[in-house]
């Protein structure tokens, strides 16, 4: 065996650069506590839905198990293809034909597989690069920038910039060396949906400076008003005269949208010739969707009656979480999109995770483990991200508990 030494120096430097997960974080802050035993644990820390998944996808899944068989191909078959070009052509409103199934779609195994390769696959280290993202954000940005050799530019997203990314603090230079732009909308944590008139200011400098935007779209049927369906970047990039969407990749999965985050699938969508060098990334990299997943894909991209029920089912978590804990924390607020509460902590957010812990057996995110510190202030400091995910009658628990917590602290 080689000499540790030689053994160190076959590992990519890179990866000592990557921050601990959150939930990492969580589990050292928790170390040593011992909840009320009396009191059943509710965890709303980790944005995973556990509303039921659809019957049909099982039944799907099961159908095409046969197809194990067979290798399956990386682009996807044609049919999860022009699954996800009708239901993307649909939601956003697109003029028909706009999408391509054949050029403009690539089916994933989940967004966070594709968040990160995006990066390995677009970015040219040799030029300093920066790859810019929401501050507080979903951490794989980061770990996909880092390991990619670009540095990463945080971009605070707060009640004071309007919980978007402010585009006008960013300085000339900064924007000349970024190729690839991070967008979350609706947010996490904030739940914030980008407006036209934000995306149009992002799209025109993108077209200034030429790099890539990649907008994570996977909270963006989880909604309070079905009459006001968040918009996303392929119809802002449309609206823009954009019609090939240059420059331009959309990212969802139906983890959120259809309660299967086991099932491990997504899309990218968008700039053909994008999706033509990320397809070339892919077959090298060995991540075909299985056949029956993309089976069960199918069957969930053409169907919106379950995701209709989906929402009513955040939507009456909502309604009975928000003013219950509104007596007791400031900026509590139902977001445009997504099933996270974002509110401010009458304590440090660290410490008022653990003691929710320990006093209540309720577990929260802190927010500055969601966050990094820049210009001197740390956006996610001071708050917690509380996932409505459970059933709405543990949620309502839960916020009786935080109340009760809050009121004795």
């Amino acid at each position: 065996m080689a000499p540790a030494a030689d053994r160190a120096r076959c590992m990519n430097p890179d990866l000592e650069r990557l921050h601990p997960y959150p939930f990492e974080r969580l589990a050292a802050l928790r170390a040593g506590v011992r909840p009320p035993r009396e009191l059943d644990p509710i965890v709303l820390s980790v944005g995973e839905p556990r509303h039921p998944t659809p019957a049909f996808l099982a039944e799907a899944v099961i159908e095409h198990l046969h197809g194990l068989a067979s290798y399956p191909a990386t682009r996807g078959g044609a049919a999860l293809r022009e699954a996800i070009a009708a239901w993307l052509t649909r939601r956003f409103g697109l003029p028909p034909g706009t999408l391509d199934p054949e050029r403009h779609v690539l089916p994933v195994n989940g967004t966070r597989e594709a968040l990160f390769a995006l990066a390995q696959a677009l970015v040219d280290r040799s030029r300093r690069p920066l790859v810019m993202m929401p501050n507080p954000f979903y951490q794989i940005y980061e770990g996909a920038a880092l390991l990619a050799g670009a540095e990463p530019r945080y971009l605070p997203t707060t009640a004071e910039t309007g919980w978007l990314p402010d585009l006008d603090a960013v300085p000339e230079g900064d924007w000349a060396r970024c190729q690839l732009v991070y967008v979350c909308s609706p947010g996490n944590p904030t739940g914030r949906v980008a407006p036209p008139e934000w995306w149009a200011r992002l799209l025109a400098l993108a077209e200034r400076h030429g790099f890539v935007v990649a907008s994570d779209e996977c909270y963006s049927e989880i909604y309070l008003d079905e009459a006001r369906p968040p918009t996303g970047l392929l119809a802002a990039a449309h609206a823009a005269g954009r019609e090939g969407f240059e420059g331009c990749l959309v990212l969802n999965s139906l983890s959120k949208r259809s309660n299967a985050p086991g099932l491990r699938s997504g899309l990218v969508a968008g700039d053909a010739r994008l999706i033509a060098a990320f397809l070339r990334y892919r077959t090298y990299h060995g991540c075909a969707m299985p056949p029956p997943t993309q089976a069960a894909s199918v069957a969930a991209w053409r169907d919106e009656a379950h995701v209709r029920e989906n929402r009513a089912r955040y939507r009456a978590a909502f309604e009975a979480v928000v003013p219950l804990l509104a007596e007791v924390l400031e900026d509590v607020r139902a977001p445009e999109g997504g099933f996270y509460l974002w509110p401010r902590t009458p304590v440090p957010d660290t410490e008022f995770a653990r003691g929710l812990y320990a006093s209540q057996n309720v577990t929260v995110l802190p927010g500055s483990f969601l966050s990094r510190p820049a210009g001197g202030a740390d956006p996610g400091a001071g708050r917690v991200r509380i996932a409505l995910v459970a059933p709405v009658e543990d949620c309502v628990e839960a916020a009786r508990r935080i109340r009760d917590y809050v009121r004795g602290l």
